[in-house]
């Protein structure tokens, strides 16, 4: 693994002080690879996140072009990127950020044909997408190819997120949690709060980073859903189902 330039020791200096990131852990996720799905209200904040923290490649899949109805909540995008596809919107002021890291944008929806290429190589994956065909496709490929996932979801004032480390062999999977396939309602449908979707994104690039570095205590096989108007939190407790039709035992 290639030590950090003095430019990196400074400008990750927030990291290395913390004791359990410390310069082994930076660059471990300078080293790492983090495909993100969906560059909107959730990816926003987790791509600003990583993008900041150095993780050293971040590939964003979307397909959507920047409208500016998302300008309330997608704070990764400005005026001036309306009807831009937002993949490479997004990589493009990341790259005003963090000039360093290495920026791959995938202007394509994940599905079932290009669901190997896309996440190819990755070392973790963050499903931020709303579309619920994705997210399942990625849980299917990280579970095949033992690599971590995080997902998020919100909608109106609420929000949740858990994480999925396939590298351990018997942890449950999406389908677990979600064994209903139909479609949730979407924020064009219901609305939802910006800084909801900041709170919860902000959230996922935390779990993101603790994976990669094993660190902490990351919410596998915990649920964690957060009113933004009562502000209470609640941790729901699961596990691996063996009626599951992904990773079941049947």
């Amino acid at each position: 693994m290639t030590s950090l330039t003095d430019s990196q020791l400074l400008r990750y200096a927030r990291n290395i002080l913390l004791s359990n990131v410390d310069i082994a852990g930076q660059e471990v996720l300078l080293g790492s690879h983090v495909v993100v799905i969906g560059a909107g209200g959730l990816g926003s904040p987790v791509l600003q996140y990583c993008a900041a923290a150095g993780i050293g490649q971040l590939t964003i899949i979307d397909d959507d072009c920047v409208d500016e109805t998302n300008l309330q909540r997608q704070v990764i995008f400005n005026e001036q990127q309306v009807a831009q596809p937002k993949a490479e919107a997004a990589a493009a002021q990341l790259r005003q950020l963090n000039s360093a890291i290495t920026l791959n944008a995938k202007t394509e929806r994940l599905e079932a044909g290009n669901v190997d290429g896309l996440l190819q190589g990755a070392d973790l994956v963050i499903a931020g997408t709303d579309n619920l065909a994705s997210r399942m496709l990625a849980n299917g490929y990280c579970r095949a190819h033992s690599i971590p996932l995080v997902t998020g979801a919100a909608i109106g004032t609420s929000g949740q997120i858990t994480c999925f480390d396939f590298r351990q062999q018997n942890s449950a999977c999406l389908a677990c949690v979600y064994p209903d396939e139909s479609e949730n309602l979407s924020c064009a449908q219901s609305g939802v709060l910006g800084p909801v979707v900041g709170t919860v994104g902000s959230l996922m690039a935390t779990e993101a980073i603790k994976l990669l570095l094993n660190i902490g205590k990351p919410l596998t096989g915990r649920l964690l859903v957060w009113d933004a108007m009562s502000m209470d939190w609640q941790n729901f407790n699961y596990a691996k189902s063996p009626g599951c039709k992904v990773c079941g035992e049947n």
